[in-house]
């Protein structure tokens, strides 16, 4: 599976003249398509996204032909006989519809999107009711130049793809699959070609922190117009793998905001909603005050997390607050995905950062920063409690 940009995350942003700063949303196009608004349009109240989701999230499929080590769903070669159908997606797009306008963007994901012939079709539809698009494919002999200019004439914004090794064998290590690694830079030329602009996706691991670096320094080749570094929550096949520590994670984000003031892209981490207490401090001592401290990228995303601005649809219509926190609080084929997300304890619960326990409870930085809510289950059982990731300490007070 390509890991969906979750979100984990903040909210899609021009990139500021100096550079990006991590931070954005893992979707998302810095232009609209036929009136279409790009992602990013849907804006708080506060650091509060209560009236709609910025980001949904629809896991198409579990089929891929991949064999990720870190892979969320643990995605199996056929498709499941109880996926949403054509039928049934097109009813979700009309559902979403009830969110009014501006309107979510729908990421379509999986799995491997490609792998169910009705993409081009819902797309296509996602387009006409005025729904923004975006695709994460998997790197399969099914993503090629011809599909990707397929996507676009359908109305694809944009395309993520995952690169998780600085080298073919590093990165095929972790999708299981031999070559995709060269497949992964060949479809970001072909993206190019067909005008789609590209997120690449990074896990980071204890396995390939010392190799971010090397990665860092191929993505101006590829023409991306984001890095996002996703930070492994603990679930699915991920659970296998090992996270940084705390103490890696901070100085790993010194280094993002080092290297986000000259990269010719953005930078943006995923589930690691931390980096905005980083970044804060660090525009604070650069000089800069609060107003223009959330003109920047980083301070335009500032409240997305796990339910808050995002949303996740499971391939057989099952609703999460994201797709790494496996708590499901209705079904798109029972449930109102609209009430859902405004009214359901769950989501209610995520959006109130008063509800927040142990160190994100008392922090400062909670309404803008919030945790990663996914981790904090996967780590206690409790998304309410501190994320295990983030070292700081508040003061008591």
């Amino acid at each position: 599976m390509e890991p969906t940009t979750t979100t984990h995350a903040t909210p899609t942003v021009h990139a500021p003249a100096a550079g990006g700063q991590p931070g954005g949303h893992p979707g998302g196009h810095p232009g609209s398509i036929d009136g279409i608004l790009p992602a990013g349009s849907v804006r708080p109240t506060g650091y509060v996204f209560g009236r709609t989701p910025m980001m949904v999230y629809w896991e198409m499929t579990r089929s891929c032909g991949l064999a990720c080590r870190h892979c969320r769903a643990e995605a199996l070669d056929q498709r499941d006989p109880n996926e949403l159908t054509t039928a049934e997606g097109e009813t979700l797009l009309d559902r979403i519809l009830g969110f009014g306008n501006p309107l979510p963007h729908v990421v379509f994901t999986g799995g491997d999107p490609l792998r169910r012939p009705d993409l081009g079709h819902l797309v296509t539809a996602a387009r006409a009711r005025g729904i923004g698009a975006s695709l994460a494919p998997a790197a399969t002999p099914e993503l090629t130049l011809e599909a990707l200019h397929r996507m676009k004439a359908a109305g694809v914004q944009n395309i993520s793809l995952s690169l998780d090794g600085s080298s073919p064998e590093r990165h095929d290590g972790f999708r299981g699959v031999p070559g995709t690694f060269d497949l992964t830079v060949r479809a970001a030329g072909w993206a190019q070609d067909a005008g789609l602009p590209v997120q690449l996706n990074t896990l980071v691991t204890n396995e390939t922190l010392e190799d971010l670096p090397a990665i860092y320094e191929l993505c101006p080749s590829l023409g991306i117009m984001r890095w996002s570094l996703f930070f492994l929550i603990s679930i699915g096949r991920g659970s296998v793998l090992k996270e940084i520590t705390p103490a890696e994670s901070e100085q790993l984000m010194l280094w993002l905001h080092s290297i986000a003031g000259e990269a010719p892209f953005q930078v943006k981490t995923t589930e690691a909603t931390h980096y905005r207490r980083i970044a804060i401090r660090e525009m604070e001592n650069a000089g800069m005050d609060d107003a223009a401290i959330a003109a920047t990228s980083v301070g335009r995303g500032f409240g997305i997390r796990d339910g808050n601005g995002i949303m996740f649809v499971s391939h057989d219509g099952d609703i999460y607050p994201s797709g790494f926190l496996p708590l499901v609080a209705g079904n798109v084929r029972r449930d109102d995905i609209v009430s859902v997300y405004r009214d359901s304890e769950t989501f209610r619960s995520l959006r109130d950062v008063t509800l927040l326990k142990g160190r994100c409870g008392r922090c400062s930085y909670r309404d803008r920063c919030g945790g990663s809510r996914a981790r904090a289950y996967a780590w206690t059982g409790d998304a309410l409690e501190s994320d295990p990731l983030c070292p700081y300490v508040p003061p008591v007070a």
